[in-house]
């Protein structure tokens, strides 16, 4: 015999099967410059909030240990954030790693990953500006944003510099893009690193929010690039330069801009509701 459930079980269960599964996060880390044993929680909880992703962490051996067991299945994922600043990669783990990116991968630079793997070309390709590693000229140009432009400079001298954290304003420069549709036009963000005087190959870069590296604080009187996308293959990259530490990625900016880039990164789409409490021009917003 059929037995008929109420009509609000039944919309519960149609609401229910339409849901779409978390999509698959992996992050890696385990070393770094920064606290990343502070930071990868925060990320993992960041991102899953809400439901969209499922993350899971793979942590390398550390500085100069054993890496014959360190195989990542990136092509399980849908996105990888890297959260790794450290020793080079085993050949056969950065093989695949190009081949996952190739293929259409998604992938976040976080903050000090754009610091790793100097010498691998391929990786500096997918981040398209880095530091520090001993970048100079010879990693690349330097990029600035002047008058509305990407503005690409070839220039001799080190690669990589920050001031004192301190907070500053952020400027959407193209407010049209998933990642940035609906966010001010103007947002403060949190006390922070602001990167500056950073190289690389700056290839199908596309520059999404820049600030200002005032010279009052070290900085080079640029409106220097720190969110941006990159194509590599038939994959995509989101790079943030943001984050340096919890107070940091307590900021509301860098939370949906994280959770928007990694999602534009598995998907090439957003489908994130922006949050009532973003920073304003003049104020950041924490929680």
């Amino acid at each position: 015999m059929l037995r008929m459930l109420p009509f609000t079980s039944l919309v519960l269960f149609a609401a229910a099967a339409c849901t779409a599964a978390p999509l698959k996060c992996l992050i890696v880390d385990g070393q770094n410059n920064h606290k990343w044993k502070e930071t990868t929680p925060v990320l993992k909880k960041q991102l899953e909030e809400g439901g969209l992703f499922a993350c899971d962490v793979v942590t390398s051996p550390p500085e100069k240990g054993d890496f014959s067991g360190f195989n990542p299945d990136f092509a399980k994922y849908a996105v990888v954030v890297s959260n790794y600043n450290g020793d080079p990669w085993p050949q056969a783990v950065k093989d695949n790693f190009e081949k996952y990116m190739r293929n259409g991968g998604g992938f976040v630079s976080y903050h000090a990953a754009d610091n790793a793997f100097p010498e691998w070309r391929a990786y500096n390709q997918m981040i398209a500006l880095g530091g520090w590693g001993g970048r100079d000229e010879k990693s690349g140009a330097m990029v600035r944003f002047r008058a509305g432009n990407m503005v690409v400079e070839a220039m001799p001298g080190k690669g990589g510099h920050h001031g004192p954290r301190h907070e500053f304003q952020i400027a959407t420069r193209d407010p049209r893009h998933p990642i940035m549709k609906g966010m001010p036009q103007l947002w403060m963000h949190a006390k922070d690193e602001l990167y500056d005087s950073m190289r690389g190959p700056a290839e199908n870069m596309h520059i999404l929010g820049t600030a200002l590296s005032k010279p009052e604080f070290g900085g080079t009187g640029e409106n220097e690039p720190l969110l941006f996308t990159v194509a590599y293959g038939n994959g995509r990259v989101f790079h943030t330069m943001l984050g340096h530490d919890t107070e940091a990625m307590n900021c509301v900016g860098f939370m949906v801009t994280l959770r928007r880039g990694a999602e534009w990164a598995a998907t090439g789409k957003v489908k994130q509701k922006l949050p009532a409490d973003l920073p304003s021009a003049d104020k950041v917003a924490v929680r």
